[in-house]
Formats: structure tokens, sequence, C-alpha cells
């Protein structure tokens, strides 16, 4: 910023310059008469030369002139007009965007959700919005709760996905939230397993094999508390914090495991993923802050991760087909 110098004399201000004002000299020129402008701009005569007035005074040049029972447009409205154009132009690409803003066809979300929601809900809302919104940006971070939520609170992210655990918020007045789907889990079994072709199963079938665990969180809480509830105290050989690498202890024989049905894309050959008749479920769900579900991108957001949550329960079917191997064809 320039440093006035030391007793000089202040700029002057230039006074504003009515858009209004400007848009009657435009319509002046196209009309050619104070009458067509008039009508044109649901105005009378009288406030059509009043405007005309005023606008000359605002910018210190005559704009119009007699010529016979016309006003005929001086050489400084000339030069006014041009540059008015640029104005309106401007002026309309200005509530162009506004409008575009404001139905959430531009800006910019960002999401966090934990890793298993990456592929079948995040990414597949974000190729939604690139088809129906192309200009509206969004941003994603795998991030897992407690932290996602610190992040939502303090506006590092815009919409969180979350299941409904001790370590999320349950009834926060910060935050409101979307239910998206309920999250079966299945069992990971060795291909071979004794169970692996069981017309049925159940947890209280498996009491005697050794378990694979998550490391923490619900991952690990739900099945124990599932394993109770069947009457047994599972045998815990491993504690893994990674899919990928536990589906790959499923498939040395070190273990079975409990596992939430979005991480079934970590499954690789030579595991078996199997629905049983007891199984667990954990809600996942969106979460914003109070009062931004009606902001249009963040509604955009949520309402392409409703969509990508109904697209996966109708691709899953609710379960999987019993015996289904990591790497068929669902």
């Amino acid at each position: 910023m320039t440093t006035p110098t030391p007793g000089a004399a202040p700029v002057p201000r230039r006074p504003d310059v009515d858009l209004r004002r400007l848009r009657v000299l435009a319509e002046l020129d196209r009309r050619k008469t104070v009458s067509a402008a008039a009508a044109a701009l649901h105005l009378t005569p009288s406030a059509v030369s009043q405007q005309l007035a005023a606008l000359s005074k605002e910018l210190g040049v005559r704009l119009t002139e007699p010529a016979g029972r016309r006003l005929r447009l001086t050489g400084a409205a000339r030069v006014v007009l041009r540059h008015a154009e640029e104005i309106f132009t401007w002026t309309d690409r200005l509530h162009e965007a506004v409008a575009a803003w404001r139905e959430g066809e531009t800006g910019e979300v960002s999401v966090a959700g934990f890793a298993t929601t990456l592929t079948p809900l995040i990414l597949p809302a974000a190729a939604i919005l690139k088809g129906s919104r192309p200009q509206l940006r969004t941003s994603l971070a795998e991030v897992d709760p407690p932290v996602s939520f610190e992040m939502l609170a303090d506006g590092r992210t815009d919409v969180v996905i979350a299941v409904e655990s001790p370590t999320a918020p349950a009834n926060d007045p910060r935050f409101e939230k979307f239910p998206l789907m309920q999250e079966i889990f299945d069992v990971a079994l060795p291909l071979g397993h004794r169970l692996e072709r069981a017309p049925s199963l159940t947890l209280a079938d498996l009491a005697d094999e050794a378990w694979i665990f998550a490391t923490a969180g619900m991952c690990q809480e739900i099945p124990l508390a599932a394993c109770a509830a069947a009457g047994f105290t599972p045998r815990a050989t491993h504690a893994i914090g990674d899919w990928e690498a536990t589906f790959a202890a499923v498939r040395h024989g070190m273990g079975i495991s409990l596992v939430p049905r979005l991480a079934r894309s970590a499954a690789r050959a030579g595991v078996v993923v199997k629905t049983f008749d007891d199984a667990p479920c954990r809600q996942v769900y969106a979460a914003v802050r109070t009062g931004d579900g009606r902001i249009p991108q963040v509604a955009a957001v949520v309402d392409a991760l409703v969509q990508a949550a109904a697209a996966a329960r109708a691709q899953d079917g609710g379960t999987h087909d019993d015996g289904e191997r990591a790497g068929d064809e669902p």
C-alpha cells in the first residue's frame, strides 16, 4: 500500500456511479428517444430525464444535448457507454457466478473419512459430483474419528464420514448427522477352511478358532462384543491395524477375522468372505456443522454420499453370497 507523502493534499474520492443510471443511458442510446427508453424501462419520461441529469452530475460532464425534439448523446456519453458495456458484462458475470454458487454449482467442500469409506463411498460420491457439478471442487482426506470431528469443529473440513462409536460425538449440538448405511460385519476365512461351504453359520460355530482383531477402535470392540453375546471369549492371536494385512494373515492361515463390509475391497485371492446369522453391524453416517446442511455445496456433497451409499447397498444386495471368494466377481 502506498504511504501518502507528508503534507500532500489528499486525493479526492471519486463519486460512485449508479449502475441503474448507466443502464438508462444505454437504453436511450438503443431506443433513440426518451419516451421509447422510458417505455422499455417501465419509467416515466420525466424519471428518465432525472436519471440522466443525475448521471451527468455524478460524472461531471454533459451526456446529452438537444437535437430538435430529441436528445443527442455527446462524445463524453459515447466514452461512458464504451466502458459501461464492460461494466454490464462484468456485473452479468457476477450475477451468474453468485447464482451458480447459490445453486451449489461452484465452490469447494472438504471431506474427511476413515480408510474403508474411501473406495465404496467417498470416491463414488466425488465421481457423482464431477458428473453433475463439474465446477464444484471436493478435497478428500483419510482421517479417523475423533480427529475428524476436531477438524470439523474448527473448520478444517466440511463433511465427516464416521460410525456410531464411543469416540464419535453422539448428540453434540455442534454437529448434525445424515445416515448413510448400516454396515454389516462378515467373517473372513482362509480358502479351504472347514466352514467354507457351510450352508449357514453363527458366531458360536467359530468359538474355537484363532482370531485376528483390529488393534483398536470399533473394529475391535464390535467383534469382541458380538463374541461375548454369542457366549464365548475369542482366542485372540494377532492384532493388526490394516485390512489388507488382515486379509493376508487370514490367507496364510494365521486366524479368522470379522471384517466390516466396506473393507471387502482390501481382500485378495485365497480368502473366503462369508455372512453369518448373528452378524453385528454399525451405523455409518455423514456429519456436518449444525446449520451447514443448508449450504448448497455441503448439501450437494451429502446428497452424493447418500447416492453412493445407496449404490453400495444395491450392489451388495444386503448380504454377500455365502462362500464368496476374494477376487471373484460380485
